[in-house]
């Protein structure tokens, strides 16, 4: 991607499987969990920045910083973990492959470009025209061949991979069940349904039930409570592309996305890790195990 890294702080060395993206793999895959962080990539293009009238810090606030650090210790309950290497703000791999904004660009856009979507409408198409607060991304409209560069360069790769990791586990174990890791702000922004309002430690997107088995959030939810975590489900995040793309319990594949507030791990401002980073991993990494032991018995009907 020709990019500069941001500092990695509080996060492990990755284990780089292109410039798209990592998988992080342990030896032998003995659960049927993939961790999937689609958000965490901070490896942005020169020209990219160059040509944002934002900051890079205000690009940043995009990210779900260090997530991939708080899951690290996925491959050590036999899991994989894959995260995204390129910045949400570059390309958003949890929207379809082209919800694009017309006004973005300078050319016509193809007939098959989604257009009209509730997301490219406030502005967070796959790729999007604004950050977190409302702020513009860009000075001038891009070409479309930028973003035909974009999906092919960083979005496809990362479903393709994210596919194969699927399958892979589904052919291991029969099932599998994706745990598609975000993180939130701990204040709703502007275009959000919750704006101004303080928000929980995590929500829980099923996709309104649509997306797992009901057993894999109850579960996951029971055990974040007794860890002492507040928690709610599917208000104002049920599930992006990703889990409605990939949770389909019909066909024994499942998909829970699982966003935590950013507030207990990371400085929002400054987006460096703070001092709850390794109590929030160490939790993680507990129910990580727990999730491990207890993933077919969720995914029963």
């Amino acid at each position: 991607m020709n990019g500069d890294e941001f500092p990695n702080k509080g996060t492990a060395p990755a284990a780089s499987s292109g410039t798209a993206l990592s998988i992080e793999r342990p030896d032998v895959q003995t659960v049927p969990l993939v961790f999937s962080s689609p958000h965490s990539g901070r490896a942005y293009p020169r020209d990219f920045v160059a040509n944002s009238p934002l900051g890079a810090l205000a690009l940043r606030r995009s990210e779900d910083a260090f997530l991939e650090g708080i899951y690290q210790d996925a491959p050590r309950h036999g899991a994989p973990l894959l995260h995204a290497l390129f910045p949400r703000a570059y390309i958003d791999p949890n929207r379809e492959p082209w919800e694009l904004d017309p006004t973005m660009f300078r050319d016509p856009l193809p007939a098959f470009v989604n257009a009209r979507s509730p997301r490219v409408a406030a502005g967070f198409g796959t790729i999007a025209r604004i950050v977190s607060n409302g702020a513009e991304i860009y000075r001038a409209p891009l070409p479309f061949a930028e973003a035909e560069a974009r999906v092919h360069g960083c979005y496809r790769p990362y479903h393709d991979a994210l596919e194969g990791l699927l399958s892979e586990t589904q052919k291991a174990f029969g099932l599998a069940l994706l745990i598609d890791c975000h993180s939130m702000p701990s204040i709703g922004g502007p275009t959000e349904k919750d704006a101004g309002r303080r928000r929980v430690d995590f929500i829980l997107g099923d996709c309104f039930g649509t997306s797992c088995a009901s057993g894999v959030g109850a579960g996951v939810a029971e055990w974040l409570r007794g860890a002492g975590y507040s928690v709610l489900f599917n208000e104002p995040y049920a599930g992006g592309f990703i889990t409605r793309h990939y949770g389909r319990p019909v066909d024994r594949r499942h998909a829970l996305q699982i966003e935590v507030n950013r507030s207990l791990y990371m400085n929002e401002q400054t987006v460096e890790p703070n001092e709850g980073f390794g109590r929030l991993r160490q939790d993680m990494d507990r129910m990580m195990g727990f999730l491990a032991a207890e993933a077919v018995n969720l995914m029963r009907p």
